[in-house]
């Protein structure tokens, strides 16, 4: 296996992307941490992990709280002695509007979850990396952190800042063998590609339908991603076949373009 004895931490653990990586991981050996907002959410894919005979724990964990986070990795470490593998997966998707029309708190609720989440937890997890002198940081950012993509303004600043996160902490922290890169999904197949697709319609006066057909006609491949692809990404990222990248951004976009 290809992650056998590392410990990994996987935030937005509980559905879709986080959940496949989570299964993905633990499949390959590691040891898994799953944090969320959503305990129930969480418990069912640690269930799904141990009856894969692997380990899995759970923290309830809201990622743009620094005292949670803390707490996170406090427990990581207690339970693992170790943390190997953070996936910063996290994420909100915010609302389908102008931004003349955008609330701060809108604004601000989608960037403390995606980016300052993402800061606080790599934060977290950085003094043991590097007392390991190893580490993987992945970050799972989008497709729209590469595009202008109008009506989502918040949203798409994030992952811009994922971005430049993910490529300044590799400058950081390759001294130190610790990797960091992002993974920029485009239309990923799930109930939160259905949650976006509903708010563009109701937002722009459209059908479910027509929106979910603009987005595959903007695709190369005519479909959606399959989060299991994501998760294989996550996997050759973390393991030594991925050894030798860091500070980049990878597409799994089925061909996207806006």
């Amino acid at each position: 296996m290809k992650l056998q004895n590392q410990c990994a931490i996987v935030t937005g653990g509980g559905r879709g992307i986080g959940r496949e990586i989570a299964l993905a991981l633990a499949r390959e050996g590691a040891r898994v941490l799953l944090a969320s907002r959503d305990q129930e959410a969480l418990e069912h894919v640690a269930h799904e992990i141990h009856h894969l005979g692997r380990h899995a724990i759970v923290v309830r964990t809201d990622v743009s709280d620094e005292a949670q986070v803390a707490a996170m990795a406090d427990v990581a470490l207690r339970e693992f002695q170790r943390i190997d593998i953070l996936v910063n997966n996290a994420g909100a998707v915010g609302p389908t509007i102008p931004l003349a029309q955008l609330s701060r708190e809108e604004w601000d609720s989608v960037l403390a979850v995606n980016l300052t989440g993402a800061f606080l937890c790599s934060r977290a997890v950085i003094p043991q990396m590097m007392s390991q002198g190893s580490g993987a940081i992945i970050n799972i950012a989008s497709i729209a952190g590469k595009l202008a993509y109008a009506l989502r303004s918040p949203y798409a600043v994030s992952k811009w800042g994922m971005l430049g996160l993910s490529r300044t902490l590799a400058q950081e922290l390759g001294p130190h063998n610790i990797r960091v890169n992002a993974i920029c999904p485009g239309p990923t197949a799930g109930d939160r590609m259905n949650a976006v697709i509903e708010g563009r319609a109701k937002g722009l006066g459209l059908s479910h339908e027509e929106v979910e057909r603009n987005y595959l006609e903007g695709t190369a491949l005519k479909r959606m991603v399959d989060p299991a692809h994501v998760a294989a990404a996550v996997v050759f990222l973390a393991s030594n076949e991925g050894s030798s990248i860091t500070g980049e951004a990878i597409d799994i976009t089925c061909g996207f373009s806006l």
